[in-house]
């Protein structure tokens, strides 16, 4: 194999690059960064599919992500790649805050102020015992009302960004491309009259 690691991974070290990358978490956005900007369709289509996968991102539907994301960037015409690069934005690290602000968002949005006493007590037993019934008023409904608002906002203000920085990544790699090609073009009418 023409890219096969010289030792062989085992289990505990792939979950610990999953929580941790091995080289850096700026190096891992970087890529994600590079790799959404070279994507081979219109800068609306990169960036309405990173954004609609930043808005599945904020719903509590875990494990519908890029589904939820796939379908909304084919509805508003976004790439479908852009769109599950753009779910790189919920992972373990962000998921705490999201999720927080989603509940207590949408707990201001459902009754009006901070209401004292909401929730089960034993979340861990819900989970365990699979009781979603139980958990669907305390948490997950404000949860999925707080995320439309915020999931919209950040959405849009990443719509926004990624369209920008797609136009002034692709202006400077045209211009960049051109002065080589100018570059190759004087070295050899230089070799050529030399």
């Amino acid at each position: 194999m023409l890219f096969k690691r010289r030792k062989s991974v085992d289990l505990g070290e792939r979950v610990r690059m999953l929580v941790w990358p091995r080289r850096s978490f700026w190096r891992s956005a970087q890529y994600f960064v590079k790799r959404a900007l070279r994507l081979r369709a219109t800068p609306h289509a990169i960036a309405a599919g990173i954004a609609a996968g930043v808005f599945a991102s904020f719903t509590p539907f875990l494990g519908f992500h890029f589904l939820l994301a796939a379908a909304i960037a084919w509805i508003i015409g976004g790439n479908l790649v852009a769109s599950a690069i753009g779910t790189a934005v919920g992972n373990p690290l962000t998921f705490p805050f999201i999720w927080g602000a989603t509940l207590e968002l949408g707990k201001l949005i459902l009754y009006g102020r901070h209401p004292t006493g909401i929730g089960p007590r034993d979340i861990g037993h819900l989970l365990w015992h699979m009781e979603f019934s139980s958990l669907w008023q305390p948490f997950l409904k404000p949860m999925a009302v707080g995320s439309l608002p915020l999931g919209l906002v950040v959405g849009l203000a990443v719509y926004i960004l990624t369209r920008w920085g797609t136009v002034t990544f692709r202006e400077q790699r045209r211009k960049r491309l051109a002065e080589k090609a100018r570059r190759r073009a004087l070295e050899q009418s230089s070799a050529m009259a030399g």
